[in-house]
């Protein structure tokens, strides 16, 4: 894991959507537990992605920092079953509503207990990280 993922630092990337490469439109996917309704973690899709997704009923991703498709858990093997799709009101953003296939959530964990993506809450007194939460 990186410093980023470790510290309770607020360090926003606000530049996160200008660097990716305007030849692989994109939008924001939150994925969500179908069974919790934790927001396990928020990603992108392109058009490839949503295609891919809805066929095989697994949730692929668009990797904005490697510019390919992300297979979710195709190396860790923590993969997802693909329920639902849901498209907001601008058809700018979706909702993936899915199952883990297994165990594993996200690739950080605490103590050895795999973390939902938003294994954080910012202090609003502090305006540091504490750990221990779920959206």
């Amino acid at each position: 894991m990186s410093l980023i993922e470790e510290t309770d630092e607020l360090m926003l990337d606000f530049e996160k959507i200008a660097k990716i490469d305007p030849a692989n439109k994109v939008i924001p996917v939150a994925v969500q537990n179908m069974h919790t309704k934790e927001v396990i973690l928020i990603a992108y899709v392109n058009e490839l992605a949503l295609q891919e997704s809805i066929k095989r009923r697994k949730v692929v991703l668009w990797s904005t920092s490697r510019n390919e498709l992300w297979f979710k858990g195709a190396e860790s093997g923590n993969t997802f079953t693909l329920h639902r799709v849901f498209v907001n009101c601008e058809q700018n953003s979706l909702v993936f509503v899915a199952t883990p296939d297994k165990g594993g959530i996200c690739h950080t964990s605490t103590n050895g207990v795999p973390n939902n993506c938003y294994y954080r809450e910012l202090d609003f007194h502090t305006g540091k990280l504490k750990r221990g939460c779920a959206v």
